[in-house]
């Protein structure tokens, strides 16, 4: 018995030049692809090479505009807390310390999510250092920025080309953000650094229920 391919050879010119334009538009992706990622470790290259250890260079905005906090945190404990922070907890919601010694970084995710790279990055090392002086020494006092605070803040600072502060600076949205104020009428109104003031994002009055109340 004869058996006859039906399959016309137009059929098959078509088939095969199908197979090639997915070939071609495969290799095009292929190739974008490609291009774009060489783009990418070349931007990366150059941050590098205008300082080593720079995490706050204007390449990152573009590289990484949105970093992951955890893998951030990680990479800083090692990079220039020399490990001692891997029992600190870090997520989004200012430093603040728990009974039985457990210690949180906890930063604002509705101020610093829309704000520049440069001003997270900036804000989590200035609340490890927070962090790393209670591990190390004890120290609870979130609100002191002493001799010890100032050592690692200018040697981090040396070392990465960012610009750690005592206070941070973008004010404004914190005062937008918080628009419920409150100015106590004793001695604290004297006291640095908020001179009596409580701001708020609720209207919700001072009292003896805040851990500040007493002092």
């Amino acid at each position: 018995m004869t058996y006859f391919d039906s399959t016309s050879a137009f059929e098959k010119d078509f088939d095969e030049q199908t197979n090639d334009e997915d070939f071609l538009i495969a290799l095009q992706l292929q190739n974008q692809f490609d291009k774009e990622e060489k783009e990418n470790e070349e931007q990366l290259d150059k941050v590098t090479q205008i300082h080593p250890m720079n995490v706050v260079d204007k390449q990152w905005e573009l590289i990484d505009p949105n970093p992951d906090i955890y893998t951030l945190f990680q990479q800083f404990n090692h990079q220039f807390f020399y490990g001692k922070l891997d029992s600190v907890y870090v997520e989004w919601s200012i430093c603040y310390y728990r009974r039985g010694g457990e210690c949180r970084i906890a930063l604002s995710a509705s101020y610093l999510t829309l704000r520049p790279r440069k001003d997270l990055v900036e804000t989590l090392l200035h609340e490890m250092i927070h962090a790393y002086l209670f591990v190390t020494h004890n120290n609870r006092d979130r609100d002191g920025h002493g001799p010890e605070f100032l050592k690692h803040m200018v040697r981090i600072n040396d070392i990465t080309g960012a610009s750690i502060t005592v206070y941070h600076s973008f004010h404004d949205e914190y005062d937008h953000l918080h628009g419920h104020w409150w100015r106590c009428t004793g001695p604290c109104r004297q006291w640095k650094p908020f001179y009596g003031y409580v701001k708020r994002s609720m209207n919700l009055l001072p009292s003896n229920r805040d851990r500040w109340w007493g002092k």
